[in-house]
């Protein structure tokens, strides 16, 4: 791939990997006639030409360049509110046999959020999802978000892609998986070159009858979609309330800040099914089951999708300067993306005192009040604060959040406790953290500096390797490991259990690197 085409433009494309119709329109090719749909489509879930570890590993070379790019936006709150919704979705999916425990084992089922403004979501292979901080800021609850997702989930569940890459077993997934990234770098690029990116963007063209997902597979995921979402309690009316939201945006004449519609257009044979499904004159929800995120949670993390994707200046000072009295769902999330959009115009004391008079009001509970909590810490760590005020509210803080078993308040307040002088503790809540969930980048990058700040350099060094390993990036895994062996060998007071684990480690990851370069090499 060449080295001028910007990372950051990659990730603004990939939500069409799969859905490659914004492939044609941002390379400015005439785009080919849609695909005739299947005469017969295969049995739920069957798989295609990909077998699981070929799909996995597809999947894996992609997110890898997903997590180098900066775009790709590893928030905490976002994580843990977009988790809240889809861990219920796939736990359905399993309960109904959609994802069957091979399944549910060997695909990494990891959602990627993407600062992007546009509404969009994306499926890729091996359990990858993309998510565009638009969408989370444009849906109208966390009921219609859960209807993206569960489209989405099916995709990957009944193995469309797989099935795809079948319907031309001429060209090998991999070469297929290499030539849409590059096609998409060259598409974004603007690169004088246009000889290069004509033979990449024609390769892409090629490729777009293949990948295309067809008509069948559309309603197929829109069908059991409904049904995992139904299944772990949403309600099924979402899932109309945001085709009409999309409906209208169609009408309207999108002008591209609707990529979801170019990806996966809608037509009225799949509203009519959808509309067929709901019950008539009853609620779609399981009874008594508690929605699995509040109206004020949603209302929070929608501001703060929106706020974190916005780029202009004049748009967030009008964020910041947004005010209401009412202490309602509204009120709450005006006044949360107020305090947010003052902390990213580098106004930590208006953040601060937003912030505060939001954890004053003593109607705002639950999950809403928790998220109020993480900006605050978030405030903390990123804001220029006085002492006066960092010992007035971090002590209790810092300790419920150190306490506390979701990510956002352990990362933040480990980053809060660091910045305080007390690394210890951070490192020893962290650890705890990272050997529950070694996949977990952020954690050992924050554990890396909580290492760093007690002047342990051998084991800020390995947890720095561990982030690369988490990130897939294993040459970076590896030549951190590398580096910290071999400065430190001739060393009287190095740690010598440390440098065992060191060793041990570079001596695992160096081997699976080398499988992987050997793989790479066979491939056609």
């Amino acid at each position: 791939m060449n080295k001028k085409w910007a990372p950051a433009l990659l990730i603004k494309a990939l939500g069409a990997i799969f859905c490659c119709n914004a492939i044609v329109a941002q390379a400015q090719f005439q785009p080919p006639l849609r695909p005739q749909a299947t005469a017969g489509l295969p049995r739920l879930g069957e798989a295609g030409a990909l077998d699981l570890t070929a799909e996995r590993q597809l999947g894996d070379r992609i997110a890898q360049h997903i997590y180098r790019d900066p775009d790709y936006l590893d928030d905490p709150a976002l994580v843990d509110y977009l988790d809240a919704i889809w861990q219920p979705l796939l736990a359905a999916a399993q309960a109904r046999g959609d994802v069957p425990p091979d399944l549910a084992e060997r695909f990494a089922w990891k959602l990627m959020p993407v600062r992007d403004r546009t509404v969009n979501a994306f499926a890729l292979p091996g359990g990858y999802l993309g998510v565009h901080l638009g969408l989370m800021a444009t849906v109208t609850s966390a009921d219609e978000l859960a209807s993206v997702l569960a489209h989405e989930l099916s995709h990957v569940s009944q193995r469309h892609i797989s099935r795809m890459v079948a319907q031309q077993d001429r060209q090998m997934p991999w070469i297929v998986g290499a030539m849409i990234l590059g096609a998409l770098a060259a598409s974004a690029s603007k690169n004088a070159d246009i000889g290069q990116a004509a033979v990449v963007g024609g390769q892409a063209l090629a490729a777009q009858t293949q990948l295309n997902f067809s008509r069948d597979m559309e309603r197929e995921a829109d069908r059991v979609g409904y049904n995992v979402m139904t299944g772990a309690g949403f309600d099924g009316l979402a899932f109309v309330s945001m085709f009409d939201k999309l409906q209208q945006a169609s009408r309207l004449n999108d002008d591209g800040a609707f990529p979801y519609l170019r990806s996966h257009p809608l037509t009225t044979e799949r509203m009519a099914d959808m509309r067929a499904r709901l019950p008539q004159g009853s609620a779609t929800q399981v009874p008594g089951r508690q929605p699995a995120v509040s109206p004020v949670w949603h209302a929070m993390m929608a501001a703060r999708a929106k706020v974190l994707a916005e780029t202009d200046t004049q748009r967030l000072n009008a964020a910041m300067g947004a005010t209401t009295a009412k202490a309602s769902t509204e009120g709450w999330g005006v006044q949360y993306g107020a305090a947010l959009a003052a902390l990213r115009l580098k106004q930590p004391a208006e953040a601060w005192r937003r912030v505060q008079a939001l954890l004053a009001q003593p109607q705002l509970e639950g999950r809403g009040r928790q998220a109020a909590e993480w900006l605050a810490l978030e405030v903390l760590v990123l804001g220029d604060l006085d002492a006066a005020t960092h010992a007035g509210a971090t002590a209790e803080m810092r300790k419920r959040a150190l306490q506390a078993p979701d990510r956002a308040s352990v990362l933040w307040g480990a980053q809060v406790a660091i910045r305080w002088g007390q690394a210890a503790l951070a490192s020893d809540r962290l650890q705890t953290w990272v050997a529950d969930r070694p996949g977990d980048a952020a954690a050992w990058h924050t554990l890396s500096m909580a290492w760093a700040a007690q002047g342990q350099t051998l084991r800020a060094v390995r947890a720095e390797a561990e982030a690369r390993r988490a990130m897939l990036d294993l040459q970076g895994a590896v030549d951190r490991l590398r580096a910290a062996r071999d400065s430190v060998r001739e060393r009287r007071d190095t740690d010598h259990v440390e440098l065992s684990i060191i060793d041990a480690r570079y001596r695992e990851l160096s081997q699976l690197l080398r499988e992987q370069q050997a793989a790479d090499k066979a491939k056609p």
